[in-house]
Formats: structure tokens, sequence, C-alpha cells
């Protein structure tokens, strides 16, 4: 975490690839695009599909096709997801009551700058190291993305200061308003002791009615049973110096939310992800269908 995200970096070119290559899609974000120069997304284009031997040593085909492979099977499942359950989730909060959008590790996540007419009265604190904001901010001025009034960078490394501090701190910030966090792809690096102290954190900043939502892998008793997706998944990130550091039962999950106040209203595993937000597109394209990756849950939580 000392320099900006890699896997951030991968899941906003993920997220873009997605919207320029298919009419149908699982999550539509307009604007990751705009992140990346023609250079970059080029670069990265050229790499994942050299790396079509490590993902798929049997593939047999074009690079484009190699690179879509990637994309569709490795790449993709987990940013298209998590866009899609937490924003559909906001959407809800945001209807009853909610005026507060807190993102931690916030990285190259675009809601903010494609904002539709539901979440221009809220307000985005988007909470995320330094050295990765920075780098998001440069991104944004040279892709010409405006950064509306109500979007607000607060730099912290939440995992080794009081990043709570700064976000108290902020004047458009109101410890009373009901608001909704998420702290997606965030969970997997974190052990399972700092992991109980964010909850708990969060527990005491924010009121009762307010959301909480997180991807987590879940534990596995047997690793040879470990999917080969997933166990990709982890070699990868710990090739970005991003080690994944612990992994939970739901009873684990549910006794740590509930310890600190917030009741659990809707969990996901990969195979309900996959039926409820990539059954449209999997029906329109059954040659090459789309899933969810495995042992990775979804989790919304509400302080009760």
């Amino acid at each position: 975490m000392e320099e900006k995200s890699v896997t951030a970096l991968a899941c906003a070119f993920s997220r873009a690839y997605h919207v320029e290559n298919n009419k149908i899609k699982i999550f539509d974000d307009s604007i990751a695009r705009l992140l990346l120069s023609k250079e970059e997304y080029f670069q990265i284009s050229r790499s994942m599909a050299d790396g079509i031997g490590f993902f798929n040593p049997n593939f047999t085909g074009t690079d484009e096709e190699a690179l879509k492979w990637i994309v569709d099977n490795q790449l993709s499942q987990t940013p298209l997801a998590r866009g899609i359950f937490t924003e559909t989730a906001l959407q809800r909060a945001v209807a009853i009551g909610a005026t507060q959008y807190i993102i931690l590790g916030a990285g190259y996540d675009t809601f903010g700058y494609r904002q539709p007419d539901w979440a221009q009265n809220i307000q985005i604190f988007e909470i995320d190291h330094p050295a990765t904001a920075k780098d998001k901010k440069i991104r944004l001025e040279k892709g010409n993305i405006d950064i509306s009034k109500n979007v607000h960078f607060i730099h912290a490394d939440f995992t080794k200061e009081l990043w709570q501090e700064a976000l108290i701190k902020d004047s458009f910030f109101e410890e009373s308003k009901i608001s909704f966090c998420s702290i997606l792809g965030v969970v997997y690096y974190l052990s399972k002791q700092a992991f109980e102290k964010l909850v708990s954190i969060l527990s005491a900043i924010l009121p009762k009615g307010s959301t909480l939502v997180f991807d987590y892998p879940e534990e596995i008793k047997n690793t040879d049973i470990a999917d080969e997706r997933w166990s990709k998944q982890i070699l990868l990130a710990e090739s970005a110096k991003e080690k994944m550091l612990a992994s939970y039962s739901y009873k684990e999950i549910e006794n740590i939310l509930s310890e600190h106040g917030f009741l659990i209203y809707e969990h996901l595993t990969p195979q309900q992800m996959t039926n409820q937000y990539f059954d449209v597109y999997n029906h329109e394209n059954p040659t090459h269908p789309m899933s969810a990756i495995e042992h990775v849950n979804y989790c919304l939580a509400v302080k009760n």
C-alpha cells in the first residue's frame, strides 16, 4: 500500500474494457476509460494478452481473443459485481434517507464523476492512500473530468493512521447523518484484527440506520479444493505486493458485525451474484458466459 494500487488500476482497466467491448453491460462505467491514456490502455492490453499462458496454458487464438478471455474469465467479474451490487444498494439507501457516501479504499472508483440524478444531494467522501489519491486527481484532470462540489478527497492510509479523524474534521461530514459506507476490495488485505478494528471505528462514527457494504474471501477448509481462478487471483495480488491476509466463515463475519452493532441484511454467494447480476449478459452471450469469482462473498449490513 506504499504506492498507488496496481490492483485498483487493473480494476479500472477491466471496467473500461467491458464497456467498450460489450453491447450488454453488467456494469456500465462510462468514466473508467477516461482515466487511462491511450498508451497505458494499450500497454495493459498487451501485457494481459501476453500472460495468457499463465491464465490458460491450453488457449489457442489471436491476441485480441486472448485478452478477451482473460478479462472475461479472470479480471472483470469482481469489479463488475462490486459496482452493480454497491450502487444498487446505495440507490436504495439514498431513497430512504442516506445523505453521505463514504468510500474507503476508493482507488479509481468513478461514481462521483458520473452521478445519477438521485445522488446529486448527497456528500461523497473518497478515502484512500495519498499516492493513489494524487494519481487519481492527475488522471481526472488529464481526462477533462469535472469534480463535482459534493465529492471530497481524504488522504489517509486507514491501515495505519487514525483516518477517521480526518473524516470527522472535514467540514462537509456530519456524524449525525445517515451514511452509506463502502469498503469493497479492502477486507482481503487486512488481518482479522485490523478488520474488526475497522468495523469498530465505523460503528463509533456512523449513526443508527447507516449501511456498510463489503466483499470478503470465504474460509476454505481444504485448500486442495480452492478453485483455479481463485488461486490465480491470490497469486496476482501477491505479485502486486498486495497480499491477501485473511478469510472468513459466514459465522465469523456475522459475529464481528453483531459485536459492533451491525445486522446483516443481505449476503450473496458467488452463485447468487451470478444469477442476480450476470443472467441477462449470459443469456445474450451463451458461448462465453461470465460468472462471479469463486470464494468471494458480498455483504450488506445496517447499524442497529
